[in-house]
């Protein structure tokens, strides 16, 4: 199991920015590909980007491509997703996951943290 714990969401006015971070422990040896994810109030969870450790592999959403940069510590076991450019669209709770390899599901997921974006 990998423990992955979120951090850096907040209250920011539109056109702002915000960084988070993603901190994965345990078997991290299992958790090759990590993603972000967000649910906003009444909708389904979405993907928002994904990248390896090696930091190869990243893929954006097009509703944040352009805007968000998601980004991988190897040696901190970290994952920023960079945020510039915020949206009210943008309010959501931003969860982090892990999987062992692309193609296959997010095995662990973390506890969130909330992001608004006021306009």
């Amino acid at each position: 199991q990998v423990q992955l714990a979120e951090s850096g969401g907040g209250l920011v006015q539109a056109g702002g920015s915000l960084r988070l971070s993603c901190a994965a422990s345990g078997r991290t040896f299992s958790s090759n590909v990590m993603a972000w994810f967000r649910q906003a109030p009444g909708k389904e969870r979405e993907f928002v980007a994904r990248t390896s450790w090696s930091g190869g592999s990243t893929y954006y959403a097009e509703s944040v491509k352009g805007r968000f940069t998601i980004s991988a510590d190897n040696a901190k076991h970290t994952v920023y997703l960079q945020m510039n450019s915020l949206i009210p669209e943008d309010t959501a709770v931003y969860y982090c996951a892990t999987a062992t390899r692309l193609g296959v599901p997010y095995f662990d997921w973390g506890q969130g943290t909330q992001v608004t974006v006021s306009s």
